[in-house]
């Protein structure tokens, strides 16, 4: 599924048919849940922000969520909390940045 050497992971908001997911705010609710996740652990006021291992964003209009390898390095089970939620989706991975949409 995943190479071993990918340093990071997009999930991309969109199922293998290409239909986008809902809800709308599924990564930053993902990205929410795995802020405790982070560098030193978790601290007071860390859930306040997103992990840097783990952040929403938006790439060709689709959302998305980043995971980091460090993640992995970090908790494999958290890793694979992450991948297995886009597996139980039916959400498209990438392993680095998705190419550019066509004009």
């Amino acid at each position: 599924m995943v190479s071993n050497s990918a340093k990071e992971v997009f999930i991309l908001g969109l199922t293998r048919s290409g239909r986008p997911f809902r809800p709308s705010d599924w990564a930053e609710r993902l990205a929410g849940v795995m802020s405790q996740f982070r560098p030193g652990g978790p601290q007071p006021g860390s859930h306040l922000g997103y992990s840097p291992w783990c952040i929403p964003t938006t790439v060709n209009g689709v959302r998305c969520v980043v995971v980091h390898h460090d993640l992995r390095d970090y908790d494999v089970m958290a890793w694979d909390f992450c991948l297995n939620f886009a597996k139980d989706n039916d959400l498209q991975i990438s392993e680095g940045a998705p190419a550019p949409k066509a004009l």
